[in-house]
This record gives structure tokens, sequence and C-alpha cells, in this order.
């Protein structure tokens, strides 16, 4: 195999969900996971026997056709980072639910879930039906955060309150997102969360200041407690007044600045 040389296929196409499938030399080459030659009518043949074992080991087997026959299979296994399972517990502190929703067969995401802690996990599902399940959990209440990096995770991405690419994802996941993380660590999307709980207090302590302020400061510029209490406010320090409280609240915005975030 080390001596192939290299083929030129063309007419390639993508089938989300499923794998991709191209023509080679007349005939129809196809890549991808057991759905699609199972739709195709791919013969397993005894292939299954090495396929199953690979997948007992957590790994995801991809198999290779050209027309009906299968003529390859290829066994790769994602190498989780070694961050994996401390930043979902600190997701699964501060939320009511972490959940995987993976294309991958069911015994290598059982293992992954397995291996960092979350709650639960979807295996063997569709771009299709990823945005069904993020648009599910937004019908029971959820505010959903969904987190991707490719073209399968776009309609999902889109379908949630907030979508969140990895900045190294495809073009489509991250055109999709509205939040993008630029650095790939998964330590990354914890101080997202971080910002995004300190940004909105920060808008409800100015919130709560304006009003308090403007409830309390127009009347006596208004004069209304004048006839009771003689209390009056001069058009210069009315304006001096006005000053601060937009001052406050840029200075307590600024906060942001220094705010301090989980390593």
């Amino acid at each position: 195999a080390q001596q192939a040389e290299p083929v030129v296929v063309k007419n390639i196409a993508a089938r989300p969900g499923f794998g991709l499938q191209a023509d080679l030399d007349g005939r129809r080459l196809l890549v991808g996971n057991r759905s699609l030659m199972e739709s195709e009518g791919v013969a397993f043949g005894q292939a299954l026997t090495p396929a199953e074992q690979e997948m007992n080991k957590g790994r995801t087997v991809i198999f290779a056709a050209l027309d009906t026959e299968l003529v390859g299979l290829i066994s790769v296994a994602d190498k989780l980072r070694s961050d994996a399972r401390e930043v979902v517990t600190k997701l699964r502190s501060s939320m009511s639910r972490v959940t995987m929703l993976s294309g991958d067969n069911r015994r290598t995401a059982e293992g992954v879930a397995g291996s960092v802690g979350l709650d639960s996990f979807e295996a063997e599902i569709r771009p299709d039906q990823k945005q069904i399940i993020v648009e599910s959990y937004r019908k029971a209440g959820f505010k959903v955060a969904m987190v991707g990096d490719g073209i399968n995770d776009a309609p999902a991405l889109a379908a949630a309150d907030v979508g969140v690419a990895i900045g190294s994802g495809t073009d489509v996941a991250v055109e999709t997102a509205d939040v993008v993380l630029v650095r790939p660590e998964l330590s990354t999307l914890v101080k997202m969360f971080e910002v995004a709980r300190s940004t909105l207090r920060i808008i409800k302590q100015n919130l709560f200041w304006a009003f308090f302020y403007n409830v309390a400061a127009i009347p006596l510029a208004a004069g209304l407690f004048y006839p009771l209490f003689g209390w009056t406010l001069s058009p210069t320090i009315a304006a001096a007044a006005m000053a601060f409280s937009s001052v406050f609240v840029v200075t307590n915005s600024l906060r942001l600045n220094r705010l301090e975030l989980s390593k």
C-alpha cells in the first residue's frame, strides 16, 4: 500500500451523515459508514468480522466500495485531549446537561462519553437528526448551546440558541455559528461561558443603577421636591450628575477587562 500510486477521481459529492461518492474509472466509488454501504446494496461478506473487532476497540470504521463490491476498511480513532474530562466537569457544574451528538458508531461514542464523564450521548445520527434533537431541547424549555466544527454540525449550530464553532473547523460551521473560538483549546469554551455570565451580570448592574439613579434624580432636577423641601438642582449640577451616571456605567463595564478566567 505504501507504493500505491494516487488515483484520479471525478464528480466527488458529499453524502452528509454517510460519507462521499465519486467516479473512478467508470465505476462508482463509495467511502463512508455502514449505513451508506447498506443503502447502496454493498455486500459485506466476511468483512463485518474485522470491522466489529475494530469497533469493539472504540475505533471508527470507514468502508470503501466500488459499485456494490466492498474493497477496503479504514479504522481510525480520535485521540481525546488531555483536558477533555476537566472541561466537561466544569461545564456540568454550571449547566443542566452536557450531551454529545455523534455520527460515529455507538460503541465508539459510548467509550468517549464514558471517558470524559458526559451526562448522555446520541450516536449514529445524521445532521438533520442533530438539528431535531437540538430543537427538541429548546421546545422542552432548555437554553441550548451547540458546539461543533464540521459540515455535519451546521444544521444543529443554526438551530441552537447559541452556536459555537471551533476556529479550525470547516467554513460552513464557522459561518453558521454565532460564536467562533479562535483558539482550539477546549478550556476556551469554559472561558467563553464565564465571560458571557460576567457580561450579563454587569449589564443587569448597569440597568439597575441607571433605573435607580434616574428615578431619584429626574424628579429632583425637575423641581418636584422644591415645594415640599426646597430641594432643587442647578443646570450645571444636573449636567454633572448626568455625566457621572454615564461614567459609572462605562467604568463598571470596563471591569470585564480585568476579569479573571479559569486556567
